[in-house]
């Protein structure tokens, strides 16, 4: 029996910075703070909402650091623009609601910032507020494809 990856067509770009590149100070707490702008092509068939994660694997924690939790993205959505506001939003890592641009500790080097998109085939009924975990563990049965870019940052 195959097991289904999750990958197929979906794909996540930003005009912002390319996959592995170097996210610009604008998108970090060390600038504007907003967050990038996100695009996506590729959307399976059924897909009737969208979700986004932007999590830093590499920060010295044991879970690492969330900076965006953002879901309730209707199935027709083709990205989010930069600084998206009015989505149905989890708190990052730092405890507050919405996208918490990179901030790597001075001298840890470069991290590694995965914002991840969501295809799902139902649009479960989440209430705002959802911790990466919560999410993840809300959408799972329901995610169709899955996507991810890389962006790096480091002070």
């Amino acid at each position: 029996m195959a097991q289904n990856f999750f990958v197929d067509e979906l794909e996540i770009t930003s005009p912002a910075f390319d996959n592995h590149g170097r996210i610009p100070d604008k998108h970090t707490s060390n600038g504007e703070n907003v967050s990038p702008p996100l695009e996506w092509s590729g959307v399976p068939e059924g897909t009737v909402a969208f979700a986004v994660v932007c999590h830093d694997p590499d920060a010295p924690l044991v879970d690492g650091w969330t900076h965006w939790v953002a879901y309730g993205i209707p199935g027709d959505a083709t990205g989010l623009p930069e600084g998206a506001a009015d989505l149905v939003e989890g708190p990052h890592t730092g405890g507050e609601d919405g996208y918490s641009g990179p901030a790597p500790p001075p001298g840890h080097g470069k991290h590694h910032y995965y914002f991840w998109v969501y295809a799902l085939n139902e649009e479960p009924d989440l209430e705002p507020g959802l911790s990466r975990r919560e999410l993840l563990e809300a959408i799972e049965d329901s995610v169709i494809e899955q996507a991810r870019i890389i962006g790096t940052y480091d002070n």
